[in-house]
């Protein structure tokens, strides 16, 4: 019950859904790891990226994971169903499905837009998702290549993100849409942004917040939830760690000390609560 839960994306945009779990779950632990070697995912081809996930995912099941979450949208799009096949007797969430629920119930039949990579536009993901909770209702994807770098740089509060998510947004308002998915978890690091972009009138979805409501609920059907936290949270990285700890710090709401670099082999670790 007081293993981890597992939680992964190309760099620090799973961090939106690693604090939901910490705000709403806080007696579970986390192993976060950041795919740094290959961020961003977004233009990379969809087989590359599905190695990746399903790399990262047995590392972390091999690690004690008692659950994983795919934080990252291309990888919830292209490796949840076989990652699933593979480790069948381990929870694994993806973040697209819940997005596409809590979208189609808020929507009213009107147009859903969704703020994404390429790659995740290119899956039709969130479109097949619609589709299963309601058919009829239109879904107006738009292609977002320059939101991970922006927060990624620590910019997603600069003059340049405003005038990017004006560019983005754009489009969806013009197609009528009244309700918008941030189709990667980096995007509501730029939630200020996109909303100011939007105007009054647009409801915003965040798949992180539907995604932690999920897990609590998986954990609780399986006898698997925690009842104390014990331990501490592991945050590892692929590759570049500087500045993770500090602008990661900033999104997750908590600090993050140190990292484990798997380049260096060094194990640092954030005690609970320091």
């Amino acid at each position: 019950m007081r293993s981890p839960i597992g939680i992964f994306d190309s760099g620090l945009g799973g961090l939106s859904v690693a604090r939901e779990v910490i705000r709403k779950l806080p007696q579970e632990r986390i192993i976060y790891f950041a795919d740094t070697a290959h961020v961003p995912y977004g233009e990379r081809p969809l087989e590359e990226i599905k190695g990746f996930a399903l790399d990262i995912t047995r590392f972390l099941i091999e690690r004690g994971a008692k659950a994983v979450v795919m934080a990252c949208n291309m990888s919830s799009a292209v490796a949840l169903d076989e990652a699933r096949t593979r480790w069948p007797d381990v929870p694994i969430l993806g973040v697209v499905e819940p997005g596409a629920k809590v979208a189609v119930r808020t929507c009213d039949g009107r147009p859903i837009g969704v703020l994404a990579t390429t790659g995740t536009v290119k899956s039709e993901a969130y479109a097949r998702a619609v589709g299963r909770f309601d058919d009829n209702i239109v879904v107006v994807q738009q292609a977002c290549p320059k939101f991970v770098p922006l927060v990624e740089a620590g910019l997603a509060d600069s003059e340049e993100a405003e005038a990017v998510s004006r560019d983005y947004v754009a489009p969806l308002i013009q197609a009528g849409c009244g309700t918008i998915i941030l189709g990667c978890t980096h995007y509501p690091f730029l939630r200020r942004a996109i909303e100011s972009a939007t105007g009054p009138g647009i409801s915003i979805v965040d798949p992180a917040e539907e995604t932690v409501l999920e897990l609590a609920k998986v954990l609780n059907e399986k006898g698997i939830a925690s009842d104390a936290f014990e331990g501490s949270h592991l945050f590892y990285a692929s590759g570049e760690t500087s500045g993770f700890a500090e602008l990661g710090s900033r999104f997750l709401g908590e600090p993050i000390e140190r990292v484990i670099s798997l380049q260096a082999s060094v194990v640092c670790v954030r005690t609970h609560g320091s």
